[in-house]
């Protein structure tokens, strides 16, 4: 719950909350919520701590786990305000893909990245993703409405443009 405590500090408002985890969450987070969330099975989550300071300074999920379709989702992906900007996000991504691809057996990783978050687009894309889709009008928030890029890995585009980072 210590997790919860800081992503409260770092989530601040419900359209912060939404581009963070979907329709995951409602705004504020409570303990019954994330309890839900750490607990299910279809995942797994991931907490990144500094070396440094042994503070928590991202998270990241791998959920909607398919074992028999060999299909995950990439989801609930946050790095420290404090961290934004420094490589980390990147550094988070490679690390799980790689858990993904290589020890879990999975052959496609999807996520979700609406289509005003430039930044993150940049990075998914810098690690391998590929925009599949544009879903127009994907989300209402407040009076707004999102667009959401629908964008996806295959584990064969994993192990060839890594084979040089991991090995």
């Amino acid at each position: 719950m210590e997790d919860l405590s800081t992503i409260e500090k770092w989530v601040k408002n419900p359209e912060e909350l939404m581009q963070w985890s979907g329709p995951a969450f409602q705004h504020p987070i409570n303990h019954e919520q994330w309890k839900n969330y750490i607990e299910k099975e279809d995942q797994l989550v991931f907490t990144v701590i500094s070396k440094n300071s042994s503070t928590l300074v991202g998270h990241i999920a791998i959920g909607r786990i398919d074992w028999c379709r060999q299909k995950g989702r990439i989801g609930k992906v946050i790095v420290s305000p404090e961290e934004r900007g420094n490589g980390l996000g990147e550094n988070i991504m490679k690390c799980v893909l790689n858990h993904a691809f290589r020890e879990l057996k999975l052959r496609e990783i999807s996520l979700g990245v609406f289509d005003f978050n430039i930044s993150g687009i940049r990075l998914y894309e810098k690690v391998g993703f590929k925009k599949q889709r544009l879903l127009m009008n994907h989300r209402r928030i407040g009076q707004e409405t999102w667009n959401l890029y629908e964008m996806s890995m295959t584990s064969h585009n994993w192990v060839y443009q890594s084979r040089n980072v991991f090995d």
